[in-house]
């Protein structure tokens, strides 16, 4: 079966959006537990205390956790169309709020979705939506000479080199897709004549 991808955000961003004289300002990024996830949110509200509200939503890895607040807005308005955007968008570990400064105009719960689906939407984009793909960590110790042959390999199967230490044998620390493990560790044993075998010590995401 094969390993899932994972999407997340890659930096913070940050959204406006005006609606009928209210002033909606969207905030994203990733984070990396709920705590963190609630403490960015009370730092967007102590940066604005004249707001009317700071509406929020986060979804950790895979849905393990979900939460969003609507804040005092009509119920299904603001907070549960921004957890929808991050779930759409299969996001891990993202956060999303908007903070909105009332305007005298009541836009209804049809707007209230639009406008705050709106500015969450552009916060999102503008951190940046980015898909890391399952790689395997992996050690192999060789000879000099197999070591020259199989950094001339590597580049066909897309191998990431962590580190290389010299002594009396090369150690090699690197990264290769999940997908493309068993066809690498295949070959280095082919070329080797079963001399040397490469071994997984670990696994990560990364964009290759």
């Amino acid at each position: 079966m094969a390993e899932k991808l994972y999407t997340t955000l890659s930096k913070e961003g940050r959204s406006e959006y005006e609606e009928k004289k209210s002033v909606f300002l969207g905030y994203a990024r990733r984070i990396e537990s709920e705590e963190d996830a609630l403490a960015y949110f009370k730092s967007i509200r102590a940066a604005h205390p004249d707001a009317r509200h700071v509406v929020w939503a986060f979804r950790q890895k895979d849905g393990a956790v979900m939460r969003y607040s609507e804040d005092g807005e009509p119920q299904g308005s603001a907070g549960l169309p921004m957890l929808e955007l991050l779930k759409r968008a299969d996001l891990n570990d993202a956060a999303v709020a908007v903070v909105r400064y009332f305007g005298g105009i009541l836009l209804g719960v049809g707007g209230l979705s639009r406008a705050y689906g709106k500015a969450a939407k552009d916060a999102l984009e503008d951190a940046g939506i980015v898909t890391y793909e399952p790689y395997a960590v992996c050690s192999l110790s060789c000879s000099y000479g197999d070591y020259e042959r199989y950094r001339a390999e590597f580049p066909k199967y897309g191998v990431l080199t962590d580190g290389t230490r010299f002594s009396d044998r090369v150690e090699l620390l690197f990264a290769v897709k999940a997908e493309k493990e068993g066809e690498l560790f295949a070959r280095i044993k082919e070329m080797s004549n079963g001399a040397d075998e490469p071994k997984r010590i670990g696994s990560r995401f990364d964009k290759g």
